[in-house]
């Protein structure tokens, strides 16, 4: 899957991922390969990504809104 995390400032990463962990408004959720269609609002909290290469990387947002559509994910977040 393709991810694309970007902020009013910056593109904070774009690369390939196994899964992204997300905090939804109603909790925490993941979406791996296949995901179905989606969008929803996220609240404060921490951006968990697993790269294809193993490495976890975290990101903290202070909110924002993500799309997945055909295994590409964006995060547009504050």
């Amino acid at each position: 899957m393709k991810l694309e995390i970007i902020t009013p400032t910056s593109n904070l990463f774009t690369g390939e991922v196994t899964l992204v962990q997300l905090p939804g408004i109603d909790g925490l959720f993941e979406i791996l390969k296949s995901h179905a269609p989606l969008v929803s609002a996220l609240k404060e909290g921490r951006v968990k990504v697993e790269t294809q290469q193993g490495e976890t990387q975290h990101f903290d947002i202070r909110g924002g809104v993500v799309e997945v559509s055909n295994d590409k994910i964006l995060l547009l977040a504050e």
